[in-house]
């Protein structure tokens, strides 16, 4: 038996939509169950059984679930729409608009007592807020999410598993990021739950975390499980809109079965859309790597192919991040004027709070950019700074090498002592290249 209401609701429901339907209990009994039955159902003395519902919902002219649960099948299917309208909203850049949307689709799921609809606006709110840069909102979005999921399987909670992540990871919070991610992907993995959704989702998030890390090959090797699992599309925003359209059409006509299966094709689509910022991180990933074998012309490439997935009106704190690494191949190219303005343009979206690496990573190539240009005291201040937002987000490797710039500096103005402070705290965050105190991998998936 599914779930329902108590007795005596169900009971009062039947009384109600009774008489506004002008029949005696006798009618409504007739021809499978008797006047007392019905009378004995309406008190709430009696449990019915789905046989029973469906007999008076058929003589009510309701829906079984709408005389079972108070829930209208339409109002379901109505919110499923608005919910593709929302995700399509959000999927073109338009933040606000979509909380204003899923704002309104929570409450009303909550009025209604819908869970699984309840956790996709708090999903919706958790990814508006992430766009926006709101990371602590974001994060108590996706924990309530979660929490409406709780007894779902693992594939189901994904998304709000990733969203919690994701928001941690852009507060600096590196470490705890990647043990959710890996987490999910080894019980995903171990557990033979090979959902290629929810394995893009968390393989193409556990990209930035593992190189800001300097987890260089586990970050090389999720950014290839990404695109292998990566679903191939055409035009999704176009066959989306075309299945919203379809469910209108058949919700008007009263097909709620068909616009509900229309609506989850739109729905799935429009997660792909916002997929591209996943898979932007893989081409950053890729840019990375040509950065580091010196294969300038094809880092500056994928780099620039990223920020043309990340359009201006979304996924500023991701942008943010990939022209931090696009500005440090054009220094290298020589073009340093060009990556100076990107720099100083991008800091301004960048806080300890909302990005500390690539805030400290910005500051650290400013400093470079000042110190060839003979501009010490100002390179002094960007290695201080960098300094700061790189001890709280706890990434040793960067800390290292930030010591060592900043002591060569220091002994190249004169100041020996100062110079040697900076080369002690260096060598107490020295890491070996590309290493990190990072347990096992997880499970690999069939791919």
């Amino acid at each position: 038996m599914g779930e329902r209401d108590e007795p005596g609701t169900i009971g009062r429901r039947v009384q109600q939509l009774r008489v506004e339907r002008g029949l005696t209990q006798k009618q409504l009994a007739e021809p499978v169950y008797t006047p007392a039955y019905v009378s004995t159902l309406e008190a709430g003395r009696v449990r019915p059984s789905d046989e029973a519902l469906r007999h008076l919902a058929d003589r009510l002219g309701v829906a079984f679930d709408e005389l079972a649960t108070g829930r209208s099948a339409r109002l379901v299917t109505e919110l499923h729409l608005r919910l593709t309208e929302a995700q399509r909203t959000l999927a073109v850049g338009e933040a606000e608009a979509a909380v204003e949307q899923y704002a309104g689709l929570l409450a009303e799921a909550e009025a209604h007592g819908l869970a699984e609809e309840q956790a996709a606006a708090l999903l919706g709110l958790g990814e508006c807020a992430l766009e926006t840069g709101e990371l602590v909102e974001g994060r108590q979005y996706f924990e309530r999410a979660e929490a409406r999921l709780a007894g779902a399987p693992l594939p189901a909670r994904v998304p709000a598993l990733r969203g919690r992540a994701v928001a941690h990871y852009l507060a600096g919070e590196l470490r705890y990021a990647v043990y959710l991610l890996e987490s999910a992907i080894d019980e995903l993995n171990r557990g033979g739950l090979h959902d290629p959704d929810a394995l893009l989702l968390l393989y193409a998030s556990a990209i930035g975390p593992y190189m800001d890390m300097g987890a260089h090959a586990r970050a090389a090797q999720a950014a290839e499980f990404a695109l292998a699992l990566a679903p191939q599309s055409g035009d999704p925003a176009l066959v989306a809109r075309m299945h919203r359209s379809v469910a209108r059409t058949l919700l008007a006509e009263g097909r709620l079965a068909e616009a509900d299966a229309s609506l989850a094709k739109a729905a799935e689509l429009y997660r792909g859309l916002h997929l591209r910022t996943e898979l932007a991180n893989c081409h950053w990933m890729r840019g990375y790597v040509y950065a580091q074998n010196g294969e300038l012309g094809r880092a500056e490439e994928e780099l620039r192919e990223a920020l043309a997935m990340l359009s201006a009106k979304r996924a500023s704190l991701y942008s943010s991040q990939v022209t931090v690494e696009l500005a440090d191949v054009l220094h290298r190219r020589g073009s340093s004027q060009e990556a100076e303005a990107l720099l100083e343009d991008v800091l301004g979206g960048l806080s300890p709070e909302r990005g500390a690496v690539h805030a400290a990573a910005a500051h650290r190539l400013l400093g470079i950019i000042a110190e060839d240009a003979r501009r010490a005291e100002q390179a002094e201040e960007h290695y201080v700074r960098a300094m700061s937002l790189l001890e709280r987000a706890g990434a040793a490797g960067d800390l290292a090498d930030l010591c060592r710039l900043l002591g060569d500096l220091l002994r190249r103005t004169g100041r020996v002592e100062a110079a040697l402070d900076a080369y002690r705290t260096g060598l107490g965050h020295r890491t070996a290249p590309g290493t990190t105190t990072l347990g096992p991998a997880p499970a690999q998936p069939p791919v």
